[in-house]
């Protein structure tokens, strides 16, 4: 009997197919896949290990092309390439920047010997392997806003983009180690009470495209563009192919996208501050001009104010629209620059952090909560999945890194989004049923004096029940001026050029 509301098990799923595989009936590669999207892992992945070296918040985290090394930056401006399997850190090198690194990332094809970095300083660095075993890192370009992200062409060791609050977008090519300012990212209709100026937090590259990339930032709109209509003087790359946003907050002036992924199906996920994460297709597209093309043509757009724009976006019966995009609920965000990400080998579920220190797991198709899962005692801001295994990565304000792999025994109980769902009431949680969220005895711990190998005490941490042996860090997020970053006024300096390694680091071994 299949009970409503619930996905009912193939009975052939697990064992039999095991059996399948066996005996010549289920390819072993075609076995890899169904098993690497089952559900039942996703429901019995836990802790596997924590990666301890940082002493700042981990801002973020990335797995090179096969998987076997994992890349993490900072707040305390190092840079970490660590065997995550062992826990050992193969290479510890200073970055160069000047304040928390926002983005690490190894270029494909480069041996990976090869790493981009951006931060909080708005500087974009290059980081090369030497024969001796050490990074020298090299300043590329300089944005006059924090650098949020970086977006690397899929395949190529040479190309990528950055984007920045100042708004610019701007193309690298690591073959003539040059800068190329496209454009600037500009609201489509100045309001007097906030800048034109989009600050941009986002920015992906469509693996089935790679001409295509999205950009988004303090603004509604997710915009996507084509690196073929910009000219290397930035004046016709301006305006988007498409743009996509929710219809319900096409006017909404706080809004803000902070996170952005691109699946193998080119669907585009964006995720909201203070609101929720959408998944959208080709076909919710508003056009170039969103503002323009959403309204009816028998209306002026002249005459028609602000406020009467949002009442006529809203309103389906006037709009021929495709169904809503799918939508996905449970997570806070509202306190961080969260990222977004998809998940199993054909992109069959959605995760992110959340301001309750917490990783949602959804099903993409009917956006269904399936794992709600302890990570941070603050909040989790970085979610990364492992190019081909069901393993996950996970960083936050804590300083250190969890690997999750499915090692329970029993998979975990179906999760009821109301019971999981926090409120966020002024400055302060609220439970669903509106009672006051007290986090403070969750987390009573000694300080962990350890040098010593986590791997049998990690493994087996329930990552439902609080505990962890970490010291109790300060929660502080920073609030950067951006005036101070473009003056160059920052907590300590750093050269342009720069080598550097940690003492008792090791020599890189690939």
């Amino acid at each position: 009997m299949r009970i409503a509301g619930k996905t009912a098990r193939d009975p052939r799923s697990g064992i039999v197919d095991v059996w399948r595989r066996e005996v010549g009936f289920l390819a072993p590669r075609a076995f890899a896949r169904r098993y690497g999207a089952s559900e039942d892992l996703v429901l019995r992945l836990g802790i596997h290990r924590k990666l301890k070296q940082h002493t700042g918040c981990v801002n973020c985290i990335s797995f090179n092309a096969n998987g076997n090394i994992l890349v993490s930056g900072s707040d305390d401006k190092k840079v970490i390439l660590w065997d995550w399997e062992t826990g050992f850190v193969k290479l510890s090198f200073s970055s160069g920047h000047k304040n928390n690194i926002f983005q690490a990332r190894f270029m494909p094809s480069s041996d990976d010997r090869t790493i981009v970095t951006c931060a909080a300083d708005g500087e974009v660095r290059l980081a090369v392997l030497q024969d001796g075993g050490y990074f020298v890192t090299t300043l590329l370009a300089k944005h006059d806003g924090r650098a949020h992200k970086i977006a690397i062409k899929p395949g190529s060791p040479h190309i990528f983009y950055s984007c920045s609050e100042d708004g610019l977008v701007q193309h690298f090519d690591l073959r003539t180690r040059s800068a190329t300012k496209l454009f600037k990212c500009q609201a489509f209709q100045e309001k007097s009470f906030y800048m034109p100026i989009v600050h941009l937090n986002a920015i992906a590259i469509d693996p089935a495209n790679h001409n295509l990339f999205a950009i988004a930032g303090s603004e509604e709109f997710a915009r996507v563009y084509d690196i073929r209509k910009c000219r290397w003087d930035g004046k016709s790359c301006r305006k988007p192919v498409d743009c996509f946003c929710p219809l319900h907050l096409i006017g909404e002036n706080e809004v803000e996208i902070t996170g952005l992924a691109f699946s193998e199906q080119s669907e585009l996920l964006v995720s909201y501050n203070g609101e929720q994460i959408y998944l959208f297709s080709k076909r919710h597209g508003l056009g170039p001009d969103p503002l323009c093309d959403a309204l009816p043509h028998s209306m002026d757009m002249d005459d028609t104010s602000y406020t009467n724009e949002k009442s006529i976006y809203s309103s389906k019966e006037n709009l021929n629209f495709e169904p809503e995009p799918e939508v996905y609920r449970g997570h806070s965000n509202r306190d961080t620059v969260k990222g977004v990400s998809f998940y199993g080998p054909h992109c069959e579920y959605v995760a992110s952090g959340s301001d309750c220190g917490r990783i949602f797991i959804w099903r993409k198709k009917g956006g269904e909560l399936l794992r709600v899962m302890e990570a941070d005692k603050y909040v989790v801001n970085c979610i990364e999945p492992h190019p081909w295994t069901t393993t996950l990565a996970s960083s936050g304000i804590e300083h250190d890194i969890k690997i999750w792999i499915p090692n329970a025994v029993e998979p975990a109980s179906p999760v009821d989004v109301s019971e999981v769902m926090l409120i966020y009431r002024g400055d302060s949680w609220f439970a669903s049923d509106g009672s006051d969220y007290d986090d403070s005895d969750d987390y009573n711990d000694e300080e962990d004096d350890d040098n010593d190998d986590d791997v049998d005490d990690d493994s087996d941490i329930d990552a439902t029940d609080g505990s962890d042996e970490d010291g109790d860090y300060e929660f502080v997020i920073d609030d950067y001026n951006r005036d101070d970053i473009s003056n160059g006024k920052n907590d300590s300096e750093g050269d342009d050029n720069d080598t550097g390694m940690l003492p008792g680091s090791q020599d890189a071994k690939f």
